[in-house]
This record gives structure tokens, sequence and C-alpha cells, in this order.
């Protein structure tokens, strides 16, 4: 605010007053004027006057610096500057040797140099008591300076400034209704008394944020155990939270922090993370979920054991021998878990199995298992191998696979079947005696009475050959009827008819015969009875 002097009348004035003040026996020092308010650092002019009927001594006693600027009889004007501090400047004069005086008082005013509220918390829990601190530096006169503390627009509470600093306190009890609001310090320098007008200052407004972490454990969902090289899903529940939108997941396998996804719902959050294991976590692992809202976390930890379980070794000496020749089969699994291997003989589960074979047509494409069993955590998994041996044999054509004697009716349906076994798989034909002529194997035809005969199959491959005879029969209807059986046979069937037709005819005109001659004998009857 600009320094404010104050001005006198014109000395002209003063003298003309002085000559009409009273005579020695009445004589008075005045000053003017009697109150002045400046502001800090300003100036004021300050008159000092005496009624004595001669020229009397006039003088201002004060500390402040000080210039006398104008002077008559009788008075004389001072400028004080530079005024710092609250002063009371003293007129004095000298009449006949009589002294009097006269005080004026000099108040300084200034406005609050800092006015701030003191920082919040970063985070205030629900529920909780939160004090407001404002702080004030500067400002006077402090009884006209008065310090309120806001939420928002409304006014918590008001206090006058007392002390330097000036502070001034509030408690609020934290609710989710204060969340985002913005608190602030205000002060008022009301010099409207002294018609200077009311002037405001206010702090920097800090914002509030409020949350809710209820006290409960996060809900994690993970598995109990994990293979190396394998990822599963995991997540992470929490409700009751407010704002759960502020709320932060810390998701760790150990030292692998994963990277969660988070959704979030009104009071709720849902958080999901991929996790990998790798053959340097094998062993009991400690899975942590953590929510962290406001300056206050919930944690959860679970034991996850990652094992490794790779599928057992199953080796055969051979995959592919010729009948007849020995075969070693072997099963072995990985450190900690026991094998069981299909052929081998039962004892007590161990690390390993083996046994040998005598390789035979039967064996081939035989498949032997080997079951690895690892208990991990309690639970027992289960690996397996298989392999399959390949048995090199000749041909073989037998009695089941290739009957040796078929008898069918002509005319049937039917599929000729002669099956013949080996490995490699042999080439099969069958071909009769005399002609040669080749039986259709395996499809679905009429017989025929032609394809009766004596057969030879024969089943070659790389092997070896082999032979089998097989005898078709086909049985037919004798059609041999003589045809004068026939044409008698046609003949009584046609008398039988015949003879049937005949009573029928006869009947049927007998059964008229008789109608008509009821119906005349009605007829007679009637006109007897009828009077005359």
């Amino acid at each position: 605010m600009v320094p404010i002097a104050t001005r006198l009348p014109l000395p002209a004035l003063l003298v003309l007053l002085g000559a009409l003040l009273p005579g020695p026996g009445g004589a008075q020092t005045s000053v003017h004027p009697k109150e002045a308010v400046i502001p800090q650092g300003g100036s004021v002019r300050v008159n000092c006057s005496a009624s004595c009927d001669q020229r009397a001594d006039l003088g201002l006693e004060t500390h402040l610096t000080k210039k006398q600027v104008a002077s008559g009889l009788n008075w004389v004007t001072y400028e004080l500057s530079g005024i710092e501090e609250d002063s009371v400047p003293l007129c004095f004069s000298n009449c006949h040797h009589n002294q009097t005086e006269a005080s004026m008082s000099v108040t300084v005013y200034s406005f609050p140099e800092h006015v701030e509220l003191e920082p919040l918390p970063r985070w205030q829990p629900v529920g909780e008591n939160l004090t407001l601190h404002c702080q004030v530096k500067g400002g006077r006169p402090q009884t006209h300076l008065s310090v309120m503390l806001f939420q928002g627009e409304k006014l918590l509470t008001e206090k006058s400034a007392a002390g330097e600093p000036a502070e001034v306190m509030t408690t609020v009890l934290a609710g989710r209704e204060h969340h985002g609001t913005n608190f602030s310090c205000r002060t008022e320098l009301n010099l409207q008394s002294q018609g200077l007008g009311l002037f405001r200052n206010s702090s920097v407004p800090r914002q509030l944020r409020t949350f809710v972490l209820p006290k409960v454990h996060p809900r994690l969902a993970a598995p109990r155990i994990m293979e190396v090289g394998t990822q599963r899903l995991v997540n992470c529940t929490l409700d009751g939270l407010f704002p759960a939108s502020e709320a932060q997941v810390h998701l760790a396998l150990e030292d692998q922090r994963l990277e969660p996804t988070i959704e979030y719902s009104k009071d709720s959050l849902w958080a999901t993370a991929w996790v990998k294991v790798t053959p340097e976590e094998e062993g009991i692992q400690q899975l942590t979920c953590a929510v962290i809202l406001g300056n206050q976390s919930q944690r959860t930890r679970e034991k996850v054991t990652v094992y490794s379980f790779p599928a057992p070794n199953l080796t055969l000496s051979e995959s592919e021998v010729p009948e007849g020749t020995v075969v070693s089969v072997e099963c072995k699994a990985h450190a900690g878990a026991v094998v069981t291997l299909s052929g081998a003989s039962a004892g007590t589960p161990a690390p390993s199995a083996q046994f040998m074979l005598n390789a035979s047509a039967e064996d081939n494409k035989r498949t032997f298992l080997c079951s690895a069993a690892l208990e991990v955590a309690g639970k027992v998994l289960h690996k397996n191998k298989t392999q399959t041996l390949l048995v090199l044999y000749g041909p073989r054509l037998d009695e089941r696979d290739c009957p040796g004697n078929w008898t069918w009716e002509e005319d049937s349906q039917q599929t000729l079947r002669c099956q013949a076994w080996g490995n490699p798989v042999p080439k099969l034909d069958c071909h009769r005696e005399g002609d040669g002529a080749l039986l259709p194997i395996g499809d679905l035809k009429r017989v025929m009475r032609n394809i009766s005969g004596t057969y030879i199959c024969k089943a070659t491959s790389r092997l070896g050959v082999v032979k089998r005879e097989v005898v078709v029969n086909v049985t037919h209807l004798q059609n041999n009827v003589d045809p004068i059986v026939i044409f008698v046979a046609v003949a009584a069937i046609a008398f039988v008819a015949g003879m049937g037709i005949a009573a029928y005819l006869y009947n049927r005109q007998r059964k008229i015969r008789k109608y008509k001659l009821q119906k005349a004998q009605e007829a007679a009857a009637m006109k007897l009875n009828t009077p005359p």
C-alpha cells in the first residue's frame, strides 16, 4: 500500500488561531493529528502548536526520524519518516517558563508476509482426526487481523491473530466425503474503521486424499505346485476399498516381480498375472500379493512348490528285430521318482526297472509302458513313456484266418476271407488248380456255381513263402420235374376252381327263388283278409 503523509492547514490560518488563544495563565500545547495509521515504512506530518500570548518554544520528542518542514508563530510542523513500529510522539511548549505537553499515537499496519497451511498427510485414513495447522508471519495491527481455516468455501474456524508467528489450528474427522477436498488458510486485516478498507490474503490450497483399506488379507488364488518351464495364472482380490482405483497391487514370486492386470469395480479390485518358473526356482517358493492404498498395505503369502519331473527314459536294445532275438527293455526315472514297467515282474517301486524278452511273432507291434511316479507337496504325479517293438517274421496262413474248406449256397452273398500274417506284410494270391482262376479274396460277391474247386493260396514276403489248400463248394437246387405232373396239377386246380364257381351260382339262384315265393305268399294273405 502506498505510504500516506498527513497534511496540516496553511500556516496563516494557524497564526490567526494562535492570536485567539488564551493568555499565559491558560497556555496549552496541542498536536494534530491525535492518531495516525500508516503503512509500515511510511511517513506522517505532525503539527505542534501552543496557545501562548507571546512566542513560545515548541518541540517534538520522538525516537523516529523527524524533519521540520514548516513553522510560524507558536506552531511548527514535522515530518516523521521510515516508521517501522508503533510510536507515541510528544509535542511540548514553553510559555512564560511554563511547559505543557500533548501526545499523539502512530499505528503502523502491514499485510501478512507469509500465510501457509502446513502440508497435509499424503493419505488420511477415514475415521481418524486430521489436525489443520495454519501459520501467519507478519501482519499488524494484530488486533485487527483474523485468521480463518476453510474446507473449500466452508468456514471451519476463525480466530484473532496472536503472537509471531500467529498460529491457528482445528481438527476435522476425516471421511470419504473429504476425499479430493481443498483446505486453505485465509487472513483478513480489517482497517475499515480507519477508513482504509478490508484486506484479505490466502494460503495455497492443499488437497486432502482419504482412504479405506480393510483390515483383512487379500484373497490369493494360486497353484500349490508348478513344474519347471510351465506358466500358470494367479489372481488376487480384495473388497471394501476406497477409493479402489487408487489401490496398487504388488505380485511377486520371491524376487520375481510379476506384471498384473488390474480390474477395478466400485469398492474392489481383481488382479491377475502369469507366473513362469525356471530351473533356478526349483523348491519351495513364496508367492506374495500386497494391496497398497494410502500409507497402508495388506498382504497374503502362499507357498508354491516348484518341481522338475521329466518323463522317464524307456529304451529297447533294438526296436526292430528278427523273431527269436533277445531284447532288453529298460526304464529309468528322474531323481526322486519311482517307475513301474509293463512286462517286468512286480516288486518294490524303484528308480529303474528292466527285463529281457525273447521276441516272437506275438510280440510284433507290442507296446511297452513305463510309468513314473513323483510325490510333490503330498500329491502323487505320474508321467508315462511308451515304446513299440517290431518283430520280423515270415508269412503265416492258419485255419483260423484262412479256413481250408468253404461251402456256400449258390446265389448267396458272401465275402471270401483269407488273411496272411507276417512282418513285412506278405502278398496273398489264391489260384484254382487246373485253370489257375483267381479267387476274389476280401470282396462281397454273389456266389456262382463256377467258383467251385480247389485253390492253392500262397503268401509271399522277403522272409519266405507259405502255401495252403482251400476247397470251395457251391450247393444248388435240382430242377428235373416231369411236364405231365405239372399238367395234371394245373388241371386239378382248374377243376376245383370250376366246381367252386358252379356251387356259388347254384346257391345264389336258389335263394332268389325262395325270396320270390315268400313275397307271393304274403300278397295272397293280404287279399283274403281285406273285407268286400
